[in-house]
């Protein structure tokens, strides 16, 4: 499953057979599904020399009847509308269109009838409707999806939008792969449940052609489970790179900020971690950190060494190899110190919320016995001053998973502890 292949193969396609300059026209999903699979410089050598958003391009009235516009866009109605409200006015000498999943019929004679003055050269489908954040991993980007859980606090339009925009992802994928799957679901589960009926109603039904393809000896499974089977595991602080980086510090679309953790130079305020682009980072996404720190010494060491050839040119064929070189030096110079600054902030962070001690009596909560050291262990870190409110609350939390039958007088004594904590550290409660 290479998704990140399967993108970059359908953004080629769009953009190689198209001969020109171009300005390439996104939504604010699309351009996610684009960033994480192609840079700026990819895009310049395939002539596209402005990148917009399609709601921009609509307040716009500026003519750019020399660039010809390709549009990726999610086939929504808003997208639709958009587009229609854009042929009215052309200000492209040509208009493709591709979009990153199925296209309603109804859609279609919209986009038909719209195009009065016939700039419209191609309208396609490119099943790419998902961010993929590295070749076996993709995410829909969708915010508090975890609401989604608890249908009954949910408005019905919400939580069927959500399945559909789900079941989107889905269909996308298995059509970006080439693939039809046997689907199974968690049985204790409405949302799992739904989900799974939806996509087979899609595959099997309504749009069985598309998903057509050459049987395989072993079927791929698509496997739909509640993240509510297992309530423990997003309680506890992560240890490996790419897990902790997105735990303390946050990555979007492949991207981290690092301008709400310190003073950084402009060019070091927004950094890019993926496994596509960064051979460190591939090797290291999933180690400890313990290790990560080793592992980044050797890399320091390594540029040091190629710092000091650099520094000893003698000879014209010395500056002509540094010339040669000075690409992939600054490449690396670049990267050892993405690297560590991540690895410098995200220690000060473990050293000033007390994660060590934290995530030792987490794994103890988790993982063993005994009541009352978990109990001693708890209220100890709930009194210390160092612990992060979002810690204390993880704490208990996992005592409540553990012990909630076990102990109630107890842990209504953390959730009182808790309560009065939060309010003394937070100015203006009383």
């Amino acid at each position: 499953m290479v998704l990140i292949s399967a993108v970059r193969d359908y953004m080629s396609r769009m953009l190689q057979d198209i001969s020109g300059m171009k300005v390439l026209i996104l939504d604010s999903q699309t351009v996610s599904i684009v960033s994480v699979v192609y840079s700026q410089s990819e895009l310049l050598q395939k002539e596209v020399f402005l990148v917009e958003l399609v709601d921009s391009i609509s307040m716009s009235k500026e003519s750019m009847s020399h660039l010809k516009a390709v549009y990726f866009l999610r086939p929504t109605s808003e997208n639709i509308q958009h587009l229609r409200r854009q042929f009215a006015s052309p200000r492209f000498g040509e208009y493709h269109l591709f979009f990153s999943n199925i296209l309603k019929d109804t859609q279609i004679h919209i986009l038909a009838d719209s195009d009065e003055q016939e700039v419209v050269q191609q309208v396609q489908e490119f099943y790419a409707d998902f961010v993929a954040i590295d070749p076996f991993h993709f995410t829909l980007n969708m915010p508090s999806n975890h609401i989604y859980m608890l249908p009954a606090v949910v408005d019905p339009s919400g939580l069927q939008r959500y399945c559909d925009r789900v079941v989107d992802g889905i269909g996308a994928i298995f059509l970006a792969l080439k693939r039809r799957p046997v689907i199974r679901y968690q049985r204790t589960s409405d949302i799992a449940k739904r989900i799974a009926q939806e996509t087979a109603k899609l595959m099997y039904q309504q749009e069985s052609g598309l998903f057509d393809f050459r049987r395989m000896e072993v079927s791929p499974l698509l496997l739909v489970v509640d993240r509510r089977d297992d309530p423990v595991t997003p309680l506890l602080n992560q240890w490996t790179y790419q897990a902790m980086v997105h735990e303390l510090i946050g990555i979007q679309d492949n991207k981290v900020d690092l301008t709400n953790i310190g003073k950084f130079p402009k060019d070091q305020q927004e950094v890019v971690l993926s496994s596509e682009q960064d051979a460190f980072f591939k090797a290291n996404m999933y180690e400890n950190f313990g290790d990560i720190g080793m592992n980044i010494k050797r890399m320091v060491d390594e540029f040091q060494q190629i710092s000091k050839s650099n520094q000893n040119i003698q000879t014209v064929e010395d500056m002509a190899k540094f010339v040669d070189n000075y690409p992939e030096y600054k490449k690396m110079h670049g990267n050892v110190s993405k690297h560590v600054t991540m690895v410098t902030e995200m220690s000060k962070i473990v050293e000033e919320r007390k994660l060590m001690l934290v995530s030792q009596t987490e794994q103890e909560l988790a993982c063993n016995g005994g009541q009352v050291a978990a109990f001693e262990a708890v209220t100890n870190l709930l009194n210390d001053e160092r612990v992060s409110d979002v810690d204390r609350l993880r704490l208990v939390m996992l005592y409540a998973l553990r012990y909630e039958k076990e102990s109630p007088v107890q842990l209504m004594q953390l959730f009182n502890k808790l309560a009065s904590q939060s309010a003394k550290y937070k100015p203006g409660v009383i």
